[in-house]
């Protein structure tokens, strides 16, 4: 039997990129690269990282981008120019760059050294003044405790340019900047970085609004469908210290109700513990702890097993004070910890002593000890608001009314609902990748020597088509060429199918499509795995023509 080794590395990494983003492909995509290597192959090493890096990205561990992304820069260093024909993979590769360097603030796995020479090496490309360059200044420096660095590089970020590809989301840079704001004791400021991200959303007499006000609130040029919600809970904590109570719960309502079924929105739970703690609300803060404690066993990264731990310590404290200590929790089993009943008490201990180890691991690897004096004043807070009623607490389960007009809001990750252009774009939004919206609601973009366009076909709109356009044009010469490639590539691939078009210019565009029937309805994780399918068959497909003769 011919295997995957058998028949070359261009199509073992073909292969590779067709499975799922699991560990055997991971383990595949280092191999391919290392051949690639020892063979002097740099395009297909290059390649294959960046398939890996993104099949990393793809499972949430961030953290093992760094060493793809640093082989990938030393073998662009032998190599220069390398992808100077590549415009869209060099981008990809310094997008992957500052996730890479972001992701020394998740995890103390990462050593500063590799962040800060990945960052130096981004900064000499695209200079100290580029957005990306700037914000991952600025956050590097607040993570290791240097405000007055930060704030001078908070200054060119907030001067740059966001619309930059390599930016990252420009929708999400207003709650990133609000954040820092927040955390360097200035209220007023961050909910004045706010502002652009919550356009739309309603005053504090109305009631909560749902999909159509989060599409208003991300429409224009950023089109974040994490907005506004994200930008809520970060405004939390600062509407609260203002004095704007009714405002900030409100907010908590809103945005918990997306977050509470969100495994990405792991990372915004501490907000709203906080809140809960801080604001008075302690039955609701217990009950979303108990709801969320499952997903403190499996986190985002350790930065956001922190902060959960530590707002879950703070509110049990409170808790403990108000004279709910005995209260019980269930506290499921993970590893070799057996499942048991806790009393809030005992849980703020664990979950204290949890938040200071992680923080002695940061200041550990940073040689500071600015993440334990952050956890230790987030643990010494007190309310800053008077404490409510039961009573008035139980507003916030009440659900919005049957006959409201208003759309439901998006679904969670892992709940069927009817394909439309929202969660399309969600899909496209959560991969991190530049894409446009042409006139006909097509979602077009470009993807290493492949333009793929997303459209809903059908006369209900359920039908996903994904079609892929070889950036290499053939001859019409070639026409009979071109027709035995199509007819090889659909012979031994199930997707996309191949065909040849004759724009009547005297060449041959090579194209492909796959549609797919969703008429049954579809959920956000499944569509995800649609569209990265698309991409990378498409993709290859691409790269196969564009390999041709």
């Amino acid at each position: 039997m011919t295997t995957a080794r058998d028949r070359g590395l261009a199509a073992a990494l073909a292969d590779a990129r067709d499975r799922p983003d699991g560990a055997e492909c991971c383990a595949e995509l280092e191999r391919i690269a290392s051949r690639a290597d020892a063979t002097g192959d740099p395009r297909t090493a290059v390649s294959a990282r960046i398939a890996l890096v993104e099949a990393y990205l793809h499972r949430g561990e961030r953290w093992r981008a760094v060493e793809p992304v640093r082989r990938m820069r030393a073998t662009l260093d032998r190599h220069p120019g390398l992808l100077d024909a590549r415009p869209d993979e060099l981008t990809r590769l310094r997008r992957h760059q500052r996730q890479a360097v972001e992701a020394s603030f998740g995890t103390p796995r990462v050593g500063l050294d590799q962040a800060r020479s990945l960052l130096d090496a981004l900064a000499g490309e695209l200079g100290e003044d580029a957005a990306p360059v700037a914000e991952l200044r600025c956050r590097l420096a607040d993570h290791l405790g240097d405000e007055p660095a930060a704030r001078r590089a908070y200054e060119r970020w907030s001067a740059a340019d966001e619309t930059d590809p390599v930016a990252g989301c420009a929708g999400c840079a207003p709650a990133r900047r609000a954040d820092l704001l927040a955390g360097w004791g200035e209220p007023d400021a961050a909910l004045a970085a706010l502002a652009p991200a919550l356009t739309g959303w309603a005053e504090p007499q109305a009631p909560p609004t749902r999909r159509g006000e989060r599409q208003a609130a991300a429409g224009g040029a950023t089109a974040c469908t994490d907005q506004p919600e994200r930008a809520l809970a970060v405004g939390l904590l600062p509407w609260l210290r203002t004095g704007a109570v009714t405002r900030a719960a409100r907010a908590h309502v809103r945005a918990y109700r997306r977050h509470r079924g969100e495994k990405t929105a792991f990372p915004l739970l501490a907000a709203h513990l906080r809140f809960c703690a801080l604001g008075g609300y302690l039955h609701r803060g217990l009950e979303i702890l108990t709801e969320q404690l499952p997903e403190l066993d499996r986190p985002a990264d350790d930065l956001s097993a922190m902060e959960f731990a530590a707002a879950g310590a703070l509110l049990c404290a409170l808790a403990a004070e108000a004279g709910l200590g005995g209260r019980r929790i269930h506290r499921p089993g993970h590893g070799s910890r057996p499942a048991a009943e806790v009393d809030v008490a005992t849980l703020g201990t664990q979950l204290q002593a949890l938040a200071t180890a992680l923080a002695g691991s940061f200041d550990a690897r940073n040689g500071t000890g600015h993440q334990s004096g952050r956890i230790a004043s987030w643990l010494a807070e007190r309310p800053l608001a008077a404490p409510v009623s039961l009573a008035a607490e139980s507003e916030f389960d009440e659900e919005p009314d049957a006959d409201d007009p208003a759309e439901p809001l998006l679904p969670g990750p892992e709940e069927p609902a009817p394909l439309d252009a929202a969660l399309l774009a969600a899909a496209l939004d959560a991969r991190g990748e530049p894409y446009a919206v042409e006139p006909d609601g097509t979602l077009a973009g470009r993807w290493g020597e492949a333009t793929i366009q997303f459209r809903l076909l059908g006369r209900d709109g359920d039908v996903l088509h994904a079609r892929v356009v070889a950036q290499r044009r053939l001859p019409a010469g070639r026409r009979a060429e071109a027709y035995a490639f199509c007819n090889a590539w659909n012979h031994d691939r199930l997707l996309p199918a191949a065909y040849v078009h004759e724009p009547g210019d005297g060449t041959l565009v090579l194209a492909a499509g796959v549609s797919t029937d969703l008429s049954c309805g579809v959920a956000p994780a499944q569509l995800a795995v649609l569209v990265a399918a698309a991409v990378r068959t498409g993709t290859a497909y691409a790269e196969a023509v564009a390999a041709l003769p």
